[in-house]
């Protein structure tokens, strides 16, 4: 296990660079999972993890509170060729993304044996995908230990059902509590809740339950490390991600131009970005 100064240590190596305001941690995922287990074992406060792309990008843009959310949150791993491209420019080692499945897949890789206990949480969209990840992982890697999977309804829950929801999780004490409700909700979930959770990591996988459980196919590795992945899920799913693909895709473009061009002005509100770093060292 790494210890806290060589966590420390590779995170100020690796150090994080802005992309239209959001600061986005340049780190790796054997990174990620040194970080994680470093939480585990401190036991000290809830941490965050947000895997975003391009998408949550640009949303930060059109929703000042998402900026801020994201800027809160221990560590945003690019999870998106177009942030990974961005960081090398700027000077960053960074050979792959963090993408999600196989953050979550590393993990269990690497942490066998060692008792850590995992919680599965996502969206709904089809009956028993936690809990189809949940077997798929405890078969892949024997000694996984799963206690408990939730699917969320998709329409909005009352406050007192969101309560029930997050005693539930607490009650089971995981040490890791995997959320899958998709790359937006997900973050603006684990912020609103993690004052209240007694987990020591939240980390924001998204479209890893619906690839791991065997939901939806992935992308060849060919495409997915090419910035080729959004082509293969937008032929999957037109009518749900071309807005998401086509219209943010654009948007992201042009207002990295305006920004090139000096044009535009994407800066974070300096409270929520300073408040952001200064969190994500305290806890390192």
């Amino acid at each position: 296990m790494a210890t806290q100064a060589q966590t420390e240590q590779a995170l100020e190596v690796n150090a994080c660079f802005q992309v239209l305001g959001v600061r986005v941690d340049a780190v790796q995922i054997p990174d990620v999972v040194a970080q994680m287990t470093e939480w585990i074992h401190e036991k000290t406060g809830c941490h965050s993890i947000a895997a975003t792309g391009m998408n949550g990008i640009v949303e930060a843009q059109h929703d000042p509170e998402f900026k801020q959310v994201l800027n809160a949150t221990d560590l945003v791993v690019p999870d998106g060729m177009p942030l990974v491209w961005l960081g090398r420019r700027r000077g960053h080692v960074l050979p792959r993304r963090v993408y999600g499945p196989d953050l979550l897949l590393a993990f269990c890789e690497k942490t066998p044996g060692q008792g850590y206990r995992h919680f599965f949480y996502g969206a709904e969209r089809e009956p028993d995908v936690p809990e189809r990840l949940a077997e798929t992982l405890k078969n892949r890697f024997p000694g996984t230990i799963v206690v408990g999977t939730y699917s969320r309804p998709l329409q909005p829950m009352s406050l007192e059902q969101e309560n029930e929801i997050v005693s539930l999780i607490s009650h089971a004490a995981p040490d890791v509590l995997w959320v899958g409700l998709g790359e937006l909700r997900q973050v603006r979930w684990m912020h609103a809740h993690r004052d209240k959770l007694h987990v020591p990591v939240l980390v924001g996988v998204g479209a890893a339950f619906d690839m791991l459980s065997g939901r939806k196919k992935q992308a060849p590795r060919w495409m997915r490390e090419h910035g080729l992945e959004w082509f293969f899920r937008l032929m999957q799913e037109p009518r749900r991600l071309w807005r998401r693909y086509l219209v943010y895709g654009a948007q992201f473009i042009a207002y990295l131009v305006l920004e090139s061009l000096r044009l535009k002005n994407f800066d974070a509100s300096g409270s929520s970005l300073q408040n952001g770093t200064q969190s994500r060292q305290a806890r390192t």
